[in-house]
């Protein structure tokens, strides 16, 4: 039988048939360096060539290696999450299936867990991509986000990640979120840094991303950061721009009488009252909208006992007698 793992690495796979065993051979090789029990958790994200046999192939000759097989192709971020919720390491540690990522710089990273991080998220300073469709988009992507969060990374986009386990409790991923667990991890106190580490120019496949992913993260960014400081007191926000929309609807229902009173210009030939009306029943529903949140909000934690704090550690006296 398989020793408990100290290690999970897991990878997500969709449509790597060429790269699946050079990338279990680096993988094993890299791991065994170390010299700690370690498991690698393969997940076939729905791949349409022969992927899917390779990785059984695998499996059944390493008892360290369990393959999932989603049902369908659900995309980076799922494929993660389910790798994620298999994984019983004390030590987790995503990355890439298309050998852009060296498996040898997992040492490196369990290294600085061991200087007292909690996260270390990979650097690929001298990325191998192509220059314009990949690089610079995601160098302003990745300045975006640092500004947003308050998180100051260089890559959130590398997959090449080291997270003690006790820092993925309780996270759920969804659209792309899977660059932003850094994030979260700092915003709930965790120590977070980053290395740089070596990138390689893919060999086989193509890649499954372009343009359109910018959006996307852009959107999921947006979620995180209102997530985080709204997800509790969503009033905030729909009662704040509903007050808002209304004292902007007073202020163009003044500037309308002003311009009765001052200039004889009857309140029917602007579009200023109509304007204020808009504007006003705008805003009563935003608050409306708040409102409801709130009750959403307070029916989720006290219908499942979840709390609203995280405990980082818990310190009491001795008990009598035990010194």
């Amino acid at each position: 039988m398989a020793q408990q793992p100290d290690i999970s690495v897991t990878i997500p796979i969709y449509n790597e048939e060429e790269n699946i065993p050079l990338l279990y051979a680096r993988v094993r090789e890299a791991l065994g360096k170390i010299g700690r029990p370690w498991e690698l958790i393969l997940v076939n994200d729905g791949s349409r060539d022969g992927s899917a046999a390779r990785l059984d192939a695998i499996a059944a000759q390493d008892v360290r290696v369990t393959v999932i097989h989603l049902s369908r192709n659900y995309g980076q971020t799922a494929a993660l999450m389910a790798g994620l919720d298999h994984a019983s390491g004390a030590v987790v540690v995503p990355m890439d299936g298309d050998l852009q990522n060296d498996p040898d710089d997992i040492a490196r990273m369990l290294a600085r867990l061991d200087d007292g991080y909690d996260v270390v998220s990979g650097w690929r300073r001298n990325r191998k991509d192509a220059a314009l469709r990949r690089n610079l988009p995601s160098r302003i992507a990745n300045r975006l986000i640092s500004a947003v969060s308050g998180v100051r990374l260089h890559d959130y986009g590398c997959s090449l990640k080291a997270y003690r386990r006790e820092v993925l409790a309780g996270v759920k991923l969804y659209g792309e979120m899977h660059r932003f667990v850094p994030i979260f991890a700092a915003w709930n106190g965790a120590r977070v840094t980053e290395l740089e580490v070596a990138h390689h120019p893919r060999i086989h496949g193509q890649s499954k991303y372009g343009l359109e992913r910018v959006v996307k993260v852009v959107l999921d960014l947006l979620v995180v950061k209102f997530l985080f400081k709204y997800a509790n007191k969503p009033i905030y926000v729909f009662g704040g721009f509903g007050l808002a929309a209304i004292a902007f609807a007073l202020s163009v229902l003044g500037l309308a009488l002003g311009l009765k009173v001052a200039k004889g210009i009857s309140l029917i030939l602007t579009p200023l009252p109509t304007l204020a009306v808009i504007l006003f029943a705008i805003g009563v529903l935003s608050i409306l909208m708040g409102l409801l949140a709130e009750m959403l909000n307070r029916t989720y934690h006290e219908s499942q006992a979840k709390p609203v704090y995280r405990i980082g550690r818990v310190a009491r006296a001795p008990v009598n007698g035990d010194g």
